[in-house]
């Protein structure tokens, strides 16, 4: 998602520039499988704002069965970007204090909106992903997916090293003192 904005940088601040983002990402380093939605370019005094509302579907990996899943959602995008170059002399240009160097318009002018989008995605995305709401994960000992079928796996047989597999197991034949405390 790149735009090409020297010519708004020659405009008085106010001026603006709309698209329709409609892009399907693909490569082992796309942010998003696809975005979708209106993105407005306006110039500021220092630079330009860049606002956008997109729809996004992005794949993730389910964190309990560990299979990949399409997740749709919606963003909202809202940067601020700096030229490193004036546009009219061509002299390198500071870079303001708060801005980040990632976020910054190009020595040709070129407006980037990748490594914003890769943050606002990476803002949006659940902390736990899943795949649905009861996914059931993986069995402890075999790694059958517990989703598509039952394992034949017996949890609570010990290790070769003698070690009762659940941990907890001990806690299901634990009786409580009389005094309610362990």
């Amino acid at each position: 998602m790149q735009y090409n904005v020297a010519q708004l940088l020659k405009e008085p601040t106010g001026s603006t520039r709309s698209y329709q983002v409609d892009e399907t990402f693909t490569g082992a380093e796309r942010v998003v499988d696809r975005a979708q939605g209106p993105v407005l370019l306006l110039r500021t005094h220092q630079g330009i704002l860049v606002t956008a509302t997109l729809n996004i579907r992005v794949t993730l990996a389910c964190s309990r069965c560990l299979r990949e899943y399409a997740r749709p959602s919606t963003i909202a995008v809202e940067e601020e970007l700096f030229p490193t170059v004036d546009i009219n002399t061509g002299r390198t240009l500071p870079q303001p204090a708060d801005a980040e160097e990632a976020l910054r318009i190009d020595s040709d002018h070129v407006l980037d909106l990748t490594e914003a989008l890769r943050q606002c995605v990476i803002a949006d995305a659940p902390l736990k992903p899943l795949c649905r709401d009861d996914c059931r994960g993986l069995c402890q000992v075999c790694g059958t997916n517990l989703n598509q079928g039952k394992c034949d796996c017996i949890t609570d047989q010990p290790n070769p090293d003698g070690k009762a597999w659940s941990r907890l197991s001990i806690l299901r034949n634990a009786r409580p003192s009389p005094s309610g405390s362990a």
